[in-house]
């Protein structure tokens, strides 16, 4: 295991106090997200009672493989709290995500959630969002008439041409579990992410962007010294 999976594998394992037996828990998409959910089925395994509600097929895949239970939409009362990663976050818990491409589920149930808890390595925590490319799911239908209008929404709120890539996969598009294609935009900074998010919002055929504004409570990170509490309540005795 390379340092920086080391330090993935410790935010996943910190992340577990802050669940309790008899939980639903939002099981987040990605590699730190994998390993929370691996150390959740440890406990699963050892007696817990808890259900999943996963932000992805393949995460949904892994719960199943755990015997994590996941039960239907219409069965859950609340989900108590989502453990999901991050592609970057800033001081004041504003993240990207959906580099994995999940990030419309992922804030689904974050937004559904009494608790959003993200764990990531050191690595991903940034003074300025926007190095990181920002994911923007899109419908396929009248795609170019979308693009323009991100890329217009870009500019005016960036103050500058930003590089709109389709993400691909293979030779084809990448097709989210929601059956959209992802726009990833090169923005190296955002210096007003709330105002991006709001241009972006208004866009017809935008599903929804990587900007998670206000959502996240508690980031654990995981880094050279080991795991670091930015904001939250403090640690459970």
């Amino acid at each position: 295991m390379s340092d920086q999976d080391a330090w993935k594998w410790a935010a996943a394992a910190a992340a577990l106090e802050e669940i309790e037996d008899g939980m639903t828990v939002g099981l987040g998409t990605g590699s730190t997200a994998k390993h929370f959910v691996d150390l959740l089925g440890e406990k699963v395994a050892g007696g817990w009672h808890v259900q999943g509600v996963p932000t992805s097929e393949a995460t949904a895949t892994q719960a199943r493989g755990l015997d994590i239970p996941l039960p239907e939409f219409h069965e859950i009362d609340v989900i108590n709290v989502t453990v999901d990663g991050a592609d970057e976050f800033d001081s004041n818990l504003r993240l990207i995500k959906g580099g994995g491409g999940a990030l419309l589920r992922e804030k689904i149930i974050a937004g559904a959630s009494q608790r959003m808890v993200v764990i990531a390595d050191d690595s991903k925590e940034v003074e300025t969002l926007g190095q990181f490319p920002l994911p923007i799911e899109v419908v396929p239908f009248g795609l170019p008439l979308s693009v323009t209008a991100i890329a217009n929404a870009m500019h005016y709120v960036i103050g500058r041409e930003v590089e709109l890539k389709l993400r691909q996969q293979g030779e084809k598009a990448f097709i989210t579990d929601g059956g959209h294609v992802i726009i990833d935009a090169h923005c190296e900074a955002i210096a007003e992410p709330e105002a991006l998010a709001m241009a972006l919002a208004g866009i017809p055929g935008v599903v929804d962007h990587g900007l998670f504004l206000g959502m996240a409570e508690l980031v654990l990170v995981g880094g050279p010294e080991g795991v670091k509490r930015i904001g939250g309540i403090p640690a459970r005795p």
